[in-house]
């Protein structure tokens, strides 16, 4: 007979232990982003809510944003990086298949025996990487780093009028650790792969083996009524499974931080699940445009740095995109 093995066990529970965010200096407002598409201010105002979002510069690399959002998420959370041992990045503009950005990102804040590696569920990689966050803490303990980090002008066609004034670049991080009351409740998750074109990547990568024009980069495309219907009622109904599995009535929730993809998508789902006026519901897209993977863990940032949060307030995180893939629980903030 074979012997038994033994398994590994860790926290009761998990929980945020720390935020943090990096922006990138430049600041871009509706004219520049519009300069070579037929649009306006006051149209991207109106159909999106933006007004400015700020992209990176060439030493702005995922990695260096990452970095600097990481280190103030552990500082934050009262470690050290020699206390991290998981670096888990969402992602979807690391334009290397391997190695992982992630693995970049835990040598750059020293914590070098971490485990690292990426995930890819576009604007919903944040949520489903805190939600594998969580179950490592309670399956094997320690100190989990999740980091949502987007350079989304590098995959912007800025002649595309569906997606040139959309996108900004940005990271946040969170530091996820044991917790001996419940951090998070049960994630609700999925995919619907029959609407996976309606936002993808315009060619895959192997279409670039031969040299070829500007306009065969495999830019960001998407069908945008298409996508906000989609979000719009659908992620209204995955909000409100991830508040019933937790046990939160829509008044009982205090932060409502939804993806930043449009502030009509995120007003409907608000209105839709019920919230009271008293929710403060995130709006970071109305400066930052929309920054994918890293628009919740910048929300977050900017709801608790502009003291519309605080400790201990039980939020919603809710993030869907590309695939069409969705994520969404509640969590205490820290």
């Amino acid at each position: 007979m074979g012997r038994e093995l033994i398994a590994s066990q860790g926290a009761p529970f998990a929980r945020i232990a720390g935020v943090g965010a990096y922006r990138p200096v430049r600041v871009v407002d509706n004219d520049e982003a519009c300069r070579l598409v037929d649009s306006s201010d006051e149209w991207v105002r109106s159909r999106s809510g933006i007004v400015t979002r700020r992209w990176a510069g060439p030493d702005e690399t995922l990695g260096v944003m990452a970095e600097q959002a990481s280190l103030k998420a552990v500082a934050a959370a009262g470690l050290s990086p020699a206390d991290i041992t998981c670096v888990i990045a969402a992602t979807f503009t690391h334009l290397k298949q391997t190695p992982a950005v992630a693995t970049e990102i835990a040598y750059r804040i020293d914590a070098r025996e971490a485990a690292a590696f990426d995930i890819s569920a576009g604007c919903a990689g944040f949520v489903h990487g805190v939600a594998l966050a969580s179950d490592i803490i309670r399956s094997r303990g320690g100190q989990v780093l999740v980091v949502g980090v987007e350079r989304m002008t590098d995959l912007l066609n800025l002649r595309d009028r569906s997606t040139a004034f959309i996108f900004g670049d940005g990271a946040g991080a969170v530091v996820v650790g044991p917790s001996g009351t419940p951090g998070f409740g049960p994630v609700v998750w999925g995919a619907d792969g029959s609407q996976a074109d309606a936002i993808e990547q315009s060619r895959p990568w192997d279409a670039l083996r031969e040299d070829r024009g500007e306009e065969d980069f495999p830019y960001l495309r998407q069908e945008g009524q298409r996508v906000f219907r989609w979000a719009a009622f659908e992620m209204a109904e995955v909000a409100r499974r991830a508040l019933d599995v937790a046990g939160v009535a829509p008044a009982d929730l205090d932060v409502f931080i939804p993806h930043q993809a449009n502030v009509r998508i995120i007003d409907t789902i608000a209105k839709r699940i019920g919230l009271p006026d008293t929710t403060t519901v995130a709006k970071d897209i109305v400066t930052a445009g929309n920054t994918s993977g890293a628009s919740v863990p910048l929300a977050m940032d900017a709801v608790l740095a502009a003291g519309q949060a605080h400790t201990g307030d039980l939020a919603l995180l809710l993030g869907y995109g590309a695939g069409l893939s969705y994520a969404a629980t509640v969590a205490v903030l820290p």
